[in-house]
């Protein structure tokens, strides 16, 4: 059992260390290892990963998955720890209420032993890669594992692959009234109009605009407008050396993704096809099927 634990460890421990973390791969890794220990338990007995930072799921997106079960089967386990009542989830939330919607009763699963640390580890780190979080949700979890691992917002953003700028205006998200992030949250203000509104102080101002936003349907464009003449706290100016740090904040905020950029060289990183797709969908780059 200690050697088990042992072995765990040092697996999450390389999640951690490699230079992009890719919880896919992780999770591949122990259920190529588990391959023959894989049972079927009842889904009755799987409660949620007690540190599930996602409150909501998408319907649309889960009856899809429920159809796919239905129709094809579950091909990949989840991952599951024994619990004093059952299971707790590691991984595959998705998997497991599209099972139940699918009318399931049981589901394939590898059972492995997991610290309650590495239990809200994993689950913020699958949750921010995977899933089609609310911006309030994936910068609570960026906020956290930040914390738990203590990285600097660039190291994180390095480990995901992500660029700053993209972390940064996230993470300034948090700043915002209770009641606006909520509305975030809905999808009553978009991210895009959080982002511009986070980057004031003043409460009262944040909630009328949010308001206006709402009932005067305010473009991200015009907000920008109105709230360029908000005078803001002076930033301390900070040099930048001619290392196209600012082309590299530019195109990273533009993709979405990080970017570097040296002499002669442009690196675009990304995470998986949907996110290169993502990508080349920006660059208007169309390739035609033959």
């Amino acid at each position: 059992m200690e050697t088990k634990k042992k072995a765990l460890g040092k697996g999450l421990e390389q999640l951690f260390s490699n230079s992009v973390i890719d919880f896919d791969n992780f999770e591949q890794s122990i259920v190529e290892e588990n391959s023959n220990n894989v049972v079927e338990i009842n889904l009755s007995d799987i409660r949620s990963n007690p540190y599930q930072p996602r409150k909501t799921f998408d319907e649309a997106s889960l009856n899809e998955l429920a159809a796919s079960i239905k129709e094809y089967g579950l091909v990949q386990p989840i991952i599951v720890k024994k619990s004093i009542k059952g299971y707790e989830l590691v991984a595959g939330e998705r998997r497991t209420k599209a099972a139940k919607i699918a009318g399931l009763t049981k589901i394939p699963a590898v059972i492995k032993d997991f610290t309650d640390q590495e239990m809200m580890e994993l689950a913020l780190i699958e949750n921010i890669q995977r899933e089609d979080l609310n911006p309030i949700d994936e910068a609570t979890s960026i906020s956290n594992i930040i914390k738990l691992r203590g990285y600097t917002q660039e190291e994180f953003a390095d480990k995901m692959g992500k660029s700053r700028s993209y972390v940064t205006n996230l993470l300034g998200l948090l700043k915002l009234p209770e009641n606006v992030k909520k509305l975030v949250e809905k999808k009553s203000i978009s991210a895009s109009h959080a982002r511009v509104l986070s980057k004031l102080d003043d409460e009262d101002k944040i909630n009328d605009l949010a308001h206006k936003i709402m009932t005067e349907d305010v473009s991200v464009r015009d907000l920008e407008k109105l709230t360029s003449n908000i005078e803001l706290p002076k930033k301390n100016k900070i040099k930048v050396e001619h290392n196209y740090r600012l082309l590299e904040d530019a195109a990273s905020e533009a993709l979405n993704t990080k970017v570097r950029i040296t002499k002669n060289k442009m690196e675009i990183y990304f995470n998986g096809s949907k996110e290169l797709n993502e990508i080349l969908e920006k660059l208007n780059v169309k390739i035609e099927d033959e």
